[in-house]
């Protein structure tokens, strides 16, 4: 197997996703690191943010972590021969009010990875930018949906159950790149 400096964000977090679910710590990858894989890293994150699928105790995550060289540093867990870091948002699965139903899974040397669809990263990037007015997460959002297909309709459905109809509508146009 490579050794952890040498592998990408997408190889890393796909051997992190798996040990962890070897260890019965089901995690889903969300964020700025969905955004880099979806975008060949056109944006790159050095924060792989997992959501746990059951919630686990931070003991069980540090030890399952520290068995692949990672350490706890604040809220964060980092390793020696890595930029990359791992955080783990607090849960429950969810882009704005509702909860995520459809996980994909990717497949890396390294392991299987499982990451939001790229419409509900679209969706996660669009929550910053409708309720924080984050214009960094707005343009994450264009970069996703120029690159994966996502299902605008959805989109717009799901602001619309946001409230936030009006928002979409102005930039709807620019999430229609490689859009439904």
């Amino acid at each position: 197997m490579k050794s952890i400096k040498s592998m990408s964000l997408g190889e890393l977090a796909a051997l992190v996703c798996s040990h962890l679910d070897s260890k019965g710590i089901p995690c889903v990858l969300s964020g700025g690191a969905c955004v880099s894989i979806y975008t060949h890293n056109r944006y790159l994150s050095y924060d792989l943010d997992f959501i746990e699928r059951i919630s686990t105790s931070r003991k069980e995550l540090r030890i399952a972590l520290a068995e692949l060289g990672f350490y706890e540093e604040h809220r964060y867990f980092k390793h020696h021969e890595t930029e990359y870091f791992i955080e783990f948002p607090t849960g429950p699965l969810s882009v704005g009010s509702e909860p995520i139903k459809q996980i994909e899974e990717m497949s890396f040397e390294t392991g299987i990875l499982f990451l939001l669809s790229p419409t509900d990263c679209v969706k996660d990037r669009l929550a910053a930018y409708y309720f924080w007015n984050d214009q960094q997460a707005l343009e994450q959002a264009k970069l996703v949906s120029k690159n994966q297909p996502v299902d605008l309709d959805e989109i717009r459905r799901w602001s619309e159950v946001e409230d936030q109809s009006d928002k979409f509508e102005e930039i709807k146009l620019d999430l229609r790149g490689f859009s439904s």
